[in-house]
């Protein structure tokens, strides 16, 4: 007489609304309502078809007859169960670890809620864990979670006391008073991290749409003028350079990360490069420039005019400024993310009092984040002929 039992590899882990069951045999997520997590408990090799259905029928609408021998059939062929006896075996408990790359499968599938639901039993088996509790935080923001994404942060701060990043993520969390621009520890911490793997997740995850639409206005606005003396802010990898290294005489690039000047380097497009914060260099540095672009860089800064005014200053007569930033509510904002969004109200009073011309602001996607569309400003900036 068949006594279902369940299949040990099975990875499984409670969640809100039933069982996430994974195989890693076959590499199938499985999705488990209450009723199919309940008769998944059941399935314990103590028991016979015929009794588990006797358990479960009761629980079940009316005319449901037959539901419950049709799912362990079907729970059978995807191998989540084995009818045909065995040694007896209950879903067990997963221990930290399993719980933690089983909710990276899920966050890779796009199960965000169910991998939450993962990491933060894995977080709470594993309390001493600084990184399981900074994955949780992490998976709490990405859902929006604000109160659960802070308090697992403050625990993995705890551990990690010098994470600038996560520092400065907090600050947003906790709705403290944002800083100026965000410090340059933390975009020094984030991008060692991030050099790696910058352009794959930006171009490919990401569809990092910045440079070639700034290209695309810019070249609306500069008509056929080449030869020009070209100063890239917040360069990164040379993602912008390569798109304005053809209208250039001179290309000049400047970065707040060591390790994605190294990657500009490796282009052989910049004249020069420099490891240096913006503002700082732009006042120590007297050079002019024709065109300077700063392609989703401002992120880091909060009001417009600590970057704006100085760059003006290195504009020759009838130069272009022309950046990126993301769109928000007026007229700037910390988000969540750590980075500052703007509204478009506020880059004109920074164009004003830049003393510079719009010759373009308009709203275009940006990026990804999240599955969910990135809205920027791309903004042209004209100082007047002499």
């Amino acid at each position: 007489m068949d006594r279902p039992t369940w299949n040990p590899q099975i990875l499984v882990c409670p969640v809100e609304d039933g069982y996430a069951a994974y195989d890693p045999a076959t590499d199938q997520l499985h999705d488990l309502n209450p009723m199919a997590a309940l008769i998944s408990e059941l399935c314990d090799g103590t028991r016979t078809v015929e009794e588990i259905c006797e358990l479960v029928g009761p629980l079940l609408p009316e005319q449901s007859g037959g539901e419950v021998q049709r799912w362990l059939g079907e729970a059978a062929k995807a191998n989540l169960i084995t009818l045909n006896g065995g040694p007896q075996s209950k879903i067990r408990e997963l221990t930290a670890d399993e719980l933690a790359d089983f909710a990276k499968r899920l966050r890779s599938r796009g199960k965000i809620q169910t991998a939450y639901m993962c990491q933060l039993r894995a977080a709470e088996r594993a309390p001493e864990d600084a990184d399981k509790w900074a994955y949780l935080g992490d998976l709490a923001h990405i859902l929006g979670r604000r109160d659960d994404a802070r308090r697992a942060y403050e625990k993995y701060l705890e551990m990690e006391p010098d994470d600038a990043e996560v520092r400065h993520i907090m600050v947003a969390l906790r709705d403290e008073p944002a800083p100026p621009r965000v410090p340059d520890e933390c975009i020094q911490y984030l991008y060692h991290r991030f050099a790696s793997f910058y352009e794959r997740n930006m171009c490919e995850d990401l569809s990092y749409e910045g440079p070639e639409h700034l290209q695309s206005v810019v070249e609306s606005v500069i008509g056929g003028r080449d030869g020009l003396a070209v100063l890239d802010l917040g360069c990164g990898s040379g993602l912008a350079g390569v798109r304005f290294k053809p209208r250039a005489a001179t290309l000049v690039g400047i970065d707040l990360s060591p390790e994605m000047v190294d990657l500009a380097r490796a282009r052989s497009i910049y004249g020069h490069l420099e490891v240096a914060e913006i503002t700082g260099w732009l006042g120590r540095n007297q050079q002019q420039f024709d065109l300077i672009v700063a392609c989703d860089c401002f992120i880091y800064f909060g009001d417009l005019n600590q970057v704006a005014i100085p760059a003006a200053q290195h504009l020759q007569a009838n130069g272009i400024f022309a950046f990126t930033v993301e769109k928000g509510r007026y007229p700037f904002a910390l988000t969540d993310s750590g980075r500052y969004q703007h509204h478009p109200d506020h880059i004109r009073e920074v164009a004003s009092a830049a003393g510079l011309k719009i010759e373009f602001l308009e709203e275009a996607f940006l990026r990804m984040e999240y599955g969910k569309e990135v809205t920027g400003l791309f903004t042209v900036l004209r100082k007047a002929a002499a």
